[in-house]
């Protein structure tokens, strides 16, 4: 049994399979919210949003990559460089990015959105803490790739990162571009980058 996921405009519907099992009319009736979408976000999200990320970067670094009021700006800005992944109606994982007009990231880039510009910045992806382990995070960066190719006028797409998290990047397709020059309370990042051309690489499960 297969499902059909569809969201914005850029993003083709595509088929989740499901175990099969028999359900009753009365829970059909009752049951109106799709088992998986992938969308846009919104500044109606931005609660949800903010309580996944500060719950997943709070407890390890104790600092949110983006505060409410910047996600809510991003979200007001640019939601069409943001991505939610919804279970029956509540987010599970998302990713925010905005705008961005130079070859490297810098400490401006954290707050700015710089419209109609081919390079995306990568804020945040985050995963719900009762959806981690089970390469969701991964999955949704794939979409997020593909999604980002549909938009005209983009050319890569560029993030930063700690040590740890370098692998799961290099497996998605990104490649490193050094040390960055933005710190945040003493941490260290690398910068990575993602062009937005050739193949799509393949769904591989993370752990994240």
């Amino acid at each position: 049994m297969t499902q059909q996921v569809s969201g914005s405009p850029f993003l083709k519907p595509f088929f989740l399979k499901t175990p099969v099992s028999v359900v009753s009319p009365l829970r059909q009736r009752r049951h109106t919210l799709p088992a998986s979408e992938f969308r846009n976000l919104t500044p109606q999200d931005a609660i949800s949003v903010f309580e996944i990320e500060r719950e997943a970067f709070v407890s390890v670094s104790g600092e949110c990559p983006l505060t409410l009021d910047e996600v809510l700006n991003f979200l007001g800005q640019c939601p069409e460089l943001s991505l939610g992944w919804f279970e029956e109606g509540q987010l599970v994982a998302f990713i925010i990015g905005s705008g961005w007009d130079k070859e490297r990231l810098s400490q401006e880039a954290m707050t700015q959105h710089v419209p109609h510009m081919p390079t995306v910045h990568i804020h945040v992806l985050s995963v719900h803490r009762h959806c981690r382990q089970q390469g969701k995070g991964s999955i949704l960066l794939w979409r997020y790739l593909q999604y980002l190719r549909c938009i005209p006028g983009l050319r890569r797409a560029l993030l930063i990162c700690e040590d740890f998290l370098v692998p799961f990047y290099l497996k998605a397709g990104f490649k490193e571009k050094g040390p960055s020059a933005i710190s945040v309370s003493n941490m260290q990042f690398q910068e990575m980058e993602y062009m937005l051309g050739g193949q799509a690489y393949a769904r591989r499960n993370s752990g994240c």
